[in-house]
Parts: C-alpha cells; sequence; structure tokens
C-alpha cells in the first residue's frame, strides 16, 4: 500500500489557477483561466500551445518565481509562496553567465546554496559528463555552439538534483539537426534512469516532439490559457515518427488544435472578429506561399497540416498563423487538422501579380474589420489622409500598447501588398495617395 500511495500522490498539484496580468487603460489581460493539473513520479509531461498562452507563465508560477492571481500550487503537498528549491529550470535561451567558464555556470546554483567548493566541484564535474561536454570544464560559453551551450544549462539544473525539471521550448533555438540530437540524449538519460530528477514538465509549441517524449500532453488553448485537452501517449520508447500510431497521434492533436469553437455563430460572421480583434504578425509572401504550396499538386487544393509542417520543419507557431490568416480572409477553411483553399484562394493561387493582388485587395477590405474600417476614414476624408494614432487609440481601449502595434503593422504590411492604402513610418500617417 505505501509503494502504491508514493507513486500515485502528485508530485506537483495545481488548483483552479488563474493569472491576470494588469495593463492599465486597456483594461485586465486574462492569461491563464482555473488551470488544474497534476505531475506524477516518473513521468514526462507536455504543456502545448500557440504562443500567448500563458504556458511559460505557468512554469514560472510553478517554480515560484512569480505568484498567480488566484489557485493554489503545491509540490509534494507544501504551497509554493517562494521560489522553490525542489524545481530547476531550463530557458529557451541559454541564459549562461558570460564570464563564467562552463564548470563556474554549473556550480554557481550549489553556491548559492551554501554547498562547499570540493562537494559542488565534484557535483558539477559528474553533471557535465552526464550531458556529453566532459573536457569542455574550462571554456566560456562564447567558445561553444548554441547545443553545447544548452547543454551546460541542462547540467547547471541538473546538478541542484531538483524533485521537477522545468523546461521552457528547451530545443526551439537550436538547428534542427542539433535539436534532434540533444533531445535524443535527454530521452536516453531519462529512459536509462541516469538523470537526478522525478519528472519533467516541460513547453513546447512542436507536436511531433511533444507526442516524442511525453507521457501525457495537455493542450492549451489561447485568450485565455486553458487546459483544452489531455492527451496520454501509450506508445513506447524509443517512438518512431513513421509509425502509423504516431502520425494518427499527432494527427488527432493538429484536429484537435484547429477545431472551431463550439457555440452558436451568426450567418457570415468570422467568430472572433472586429476591429479590437488582434491580428498576427504574418507576410503577405507567406500567405501567399501557403495558397501557392496546397493548390499545387500533390495537395490539389487540400493538405494534411502534419504533412506541411513535416515537409517544411515549420512548428505551430509557424504554421498555424498563416492558415488562420488565410481562413480569416476566406482563402482557406481550416478545421481537423487539414487546410482546403475556398474558391477564392484557387483563384488567388492561379492569378497572375496584379490580378492576386486585386483579390487580395478585395477580401482585405470585406473580412479584415480594422483594414475596412481605415479605408473607409481615408474614404471619406478631404485630404484622404489619417494619423495612425487614431486607430491604435481606438485599439488600445481593448488590448495591450504591443498587441495594439502588432495588429497595425500587420494591417499596414497586408494593405501595401495589396495596393489598398500607404503608410508612411516617418510620419505615422496613413493616405490614399500612393498605395504602393
Amino acid at each position: 500500500m505505501d509503494v502504491l500511495a508514493t507513486t500515485t500522490a502528485p508530485l506537483v498539484e495545481i488548483g483552479h489557477l488563474s493569472h491576470v496580468y494588469r495593463q492599465g487603460g486597456a483594461g485586465d489581460h486574462a492569461v491563464l483561466d482555473d488551470v488544474n493539473l497534476t505531475l506524477r513520479d516518473n513521468e514526462i509531461v507536455a504543456l502545448l500551445g500557440r504562443s500567448g498562452c500563458g504556458k511559460s507563465t505557468l512554469l514560472r508560477i510553478i517554480a515560484g518565481l512569480m505568484p498567480a492571481t488566484s489557485g493554489a500550487v503545491a509540490i509534494e503537498g507544501e504551497p509554493v509562496t517562494a521560489p522553490a528549491p525542489q524545481v530547476a529550470m531550463v530557458f529557451q535561451s541559454f541564459a549562461l553567465f558570460p564570464w563564467l567558464t562552463v564548470l563556474e555556470n554549473v556550480e554557481i546554483g550549489l553556491e548559492a546554496q551554501g554547498i562547499g567548493l570540493d562537494e559542488r566541484r565534484q557535483r558539477a564535474i559528474a553533471a557535465i559528463d552526464l550531458i556529453g561536454l566532459d573536457g569542455y570544464e574550462s571554456a566560456y560559453p562564447k567558445e561553444l555552439s548554441g547545443g553545447m551551450r544548452q547543454r551546460v544549462g541542462l547540467a547547471r539544473a541538473l546538478v541542484v538534483h531538483p524533485k521537477v525539471l522545468l523546461m521552457d521550448e528547451p530545443f526551439s533555438a537550436l538547428d534542427v539537426l542539433t535539436a534532434e540530437t540533444l533531445r535524443t540524449d535527454l530521452l536516453d538519460l531519462w529512459c536509462e534512469g541516469r538523470m537526478p530528477i522525478q519528472s519533467i514538465l516541460m513547453v513546447t509549441h512542436n507536436i511531433e516532439e511533444a507526442v516524442l517524449m511525453c507521457d501525457r500532453i495537455l493542450v492549451f488553448s489561447s485568450n485565455p490559457g486553458r487546459i483544452l485537452a489531455e492527451i496520454k501517449v501509450d506508445l513506447p520508447q524509443p517512438r518512431n515518427r513513421l509509425e502509423p500510431n504516431f502520425r494518427a497521434l499527432v494527427d488527432d492533436i493538429y484536429a484537435r488544435m484547429t477545431a472551431r469553437p463550439t457555440g452558436k455563430v451568426s450567418h457570415g460572421v468570422f467568430p472572433g472578429t472586429g476591429i479590437s480583434m488582434v491580428l498576427p504578425r504574418v507576410s503577405p509572401n507567406r500567405l501567399a506561399g501557403l495558397m501557392e504550396l496546397v493548390a499545387a499538386e500533390p495537395y490539389n487544393g487540400r493538405a494534411d497540416l502534419p504533412a506541411i509542417a513535416g515537409d517544411f520543419l515549420m512548428e505551430v507557431d509557424d504554421l498555424f498563423p498563416v492558415a488562420e490568416t488565410l481562413q480569416l480572409l476566406r482563402f482557406a477553411e481550416v478545421e481537423h487538422g487539414d487546410i482546403r483553399l475556398t474558391e477564392a484562394g484557387k483563384r488567388f493561387a492561379r492569378a497572375a501579380l496584379d490580378e492576386g493582388k486585386r483579390i487580395f485587395a478585395q477580401h482585405l477590405v470585406t473580412y479584415v474589420p480594422l483594414a475596412g474600417h481605415i479605408k473607409r476614414v481615408l474614404d471619406e476624408r478631404a485630404g484622404h489622409r489619417a494619423p495612425a494614432s487614431r486607430f491604435r487609440d481606438e485599439l488600445e481601449d481593448s488590448m495591450s500598447e504591443e498587441q495594439a502595434d502588432q495588429t497595425l503593422r500587420a494591417v499596414i504590411s497586408w494593405a501595401r501588398y495589396a495596393e489598398v492604402f500607404a503608410y508612411d513610418e516617418d510620419v505615422g500617417v496613413f493616405s490614399l495617395e500612393n498605395p504602393t
């Protein structure tokens, strides 16, 4: 009974956790809403979702680096109210001290704990050897490749022997081959029981990475971040990306993440739009490129998003904003992990440059409310000019300054491509004078 209790009791337990960022005039921005999760001994769990859905914020709250607005976090039954000694964190950026050697960077956490020189030197050397950097103890970060620097970050986290290892997109700053090597080495250490930790909680945008590494995957929705689904991965390690069961699970997660919101939607109204809709910074070239790709062989107007992501090494945060912007513009439909071009999307893909711009312009002012709003204001004014501040102030009534800037710049980019209106960056003025 005692053994059973040990294996089933939560290592980390989070109950009804919410977090709100205060934004002054733009109002409060809810990042996390009523998140409940547990992390048990001897498992790797992924938090999977889009940028801005609060995953990294959740990791920092678990680590005790910031307080939650409401809810509770406990590690081994003890509430987390300050930086938790049972937790270590590996960041996306390597976060090494450039003036310290590899050995000194790894030792620094032990030094902060007051551990004596001989013990911390012994433990640091053992950690460096474990993660495959034996011989680089005296090197400085500037002498190391990105993958080697991230290995130092991993050794620095492991050397303090935490119960829980938190990893915030630890492979995303690395090239594809380096990331794959480090991911494989980490899994080997974990499966061999050589890592001095009990569980791993990791943030990722890479669906295949989550399926490859994890025992459970928690899929987050955005604005605010909520757990949309919990998926158990029952595939044995080591996992093969080409196996049908692996591909089926990847496809299922894509389908969940591209599912349309449930609920009644008025006919002809795209859900979630309005002048205050936060728009992604997606270049027109990417929009055109994806339409042309899907229109061509072998897709012929309909494609599987996982296949596109795999062929072109695109992650969720690369692919989804492009696909969803095409859906907003009515050039495509995205659902169940597939993207299907509409008739307008097919016409655009077949059109010559000028005709394509005309089609794009028509859809932009019709289906992107902010673009239509700016165009109407310019049409109605005698001089056909308006300051950007006039529209930015409207946006900041319902979003942050950063989101307002991102949204305006997205519309500016799309309008310039379609020659709908122009924007003078030097004076901050929209106009119809020379929309090229």
